[in-house]
């Protein structure tokens, strides 16, 4: 907790909700926006927005200076974590986004915890129990169901590299999560200089890439959005709301509604028919979540 955080449970719950709002919009944002823009143009424009609005809120905590007190090995650090999130793990995501419906992306990506229960087994070293196991295979049985699109006992199975690449896009979030929490400084810092590294490797990137006419306001403007609310300024609000929380258990759980309401908007905003075998799949992946969670041994 920050020095001089009281504990204040509306607060909290204030800080929460609006991160679970505006992450649930997120898989709508990113469907609209590519219909525009190619996903390398939209992780240039969301970049480069996420680094100055993460900047302003270093300015505006009066941290600034913190990043001054950034060594060589903390610069090094920084540049290979913002290889892996936010330049390949979105990268990878929104070109998952391209491929597949957005109510079939965004459950698969959402089994992050899962992913990161497997890695850290060689990577943590942590026993793996057979309830996890179990855990593992309900969440799976979920991953099916959603990528049958609603044909679960035919093989009509969506883009079998849209399903790869979102999935892998998970094991990518959980690979950062593990590396992450092993880097104590400040948490803003971090994610300003990972979003800074990563603007620089989409820069090169756009480079080759580059074709006149490739951005447009429509695209910019969903670029925008998801720089501001999927990546900068919604990470903030969900720090905000663990160091207010009384119970950052409580407050954490919270996030499982994210997928839910994410496929709601994914029906008004985009039009998309959900699938019962779509929420079927998500009340899969989210049980096996929450199995693992609360009932396997610590």
């Amino acid at each position: 907790m920050a020095k001089g955080m009281h504990k204040n449970p509306l607060l909290a719950y204030m800080y929460a909700l609006l991160a679970v709002i505006f992450w649930s919009t997120a898989a709508s944002a990113f469907k609209l926006t590519l219909e525009h823009i190619d996903f390398i143009a939209i992780l240039f424009v969301a970049t480069l927005t996420s680094c100055v609005a993460l900047f302003m809120i270093l300015w505006v905590q009066g941290k600034v200076s913190l990043l001054r007190l950034t060594t060589r090995n903390d610069l090094f650090r920084s540049a290979l974590l913002g290889v892996l999130n936010p330049f390949l793990y979105y990268t990878i995501l929104l070109k998952a986004y391209s491929l597949l419906p957005a109510q079939v992306a965004q459950p698969l990506n959402f089994t992050w915890p899962i992913m990161l229960v497997i890695l850290s087994a060689p990577l943590l070293k942590q026993k793996i129990s057979f309830t996890s196991i179990g855990a593992m295979v309900i969440s799976f049985t979920g991953v099916y169901l959603i990528s049958s699109q609603g044909s679960p006992f035919s093989p009509g199975f969506a883009n079998p590299l849209g399903v790869f690449l979102a999935l892998f896009s998970s094991v990518l979030w959980a690979l950062f999560w593990i590396f992450n929490i092993r880097d104590h400084r400040n948490e803003i810092v971090k994610l300003f200089l990972s979003f800074a590294f990563a603007f620089l490797y989409v820069g090169i990137v756009m480079i080759f890439v580059w074709q006149p006419g490739s951005l447009n306001i429509h695209g910019i403007t969903g670029g925008v959005y998801i720089g501001l609310f999927e990546m900068g300024f919604t990470f903030v609000f969900w720090l905000k709301a663990l160091q207010y929380a009384v119970s950052t258990e409580k407050v954490s759980n919270m996030i499982y509604i994210t997928p839910f309401f994410s496929l709601l908007l994914i029906n008004v905003l985009v039009g998309e028919q959900i699938y019962i075998t779509t929420f079927g799949g998500l009340i899969l992946i989210v049980g096996g979540i929450v199995l693992q969670k609360y009932l396997t041994p610590a």
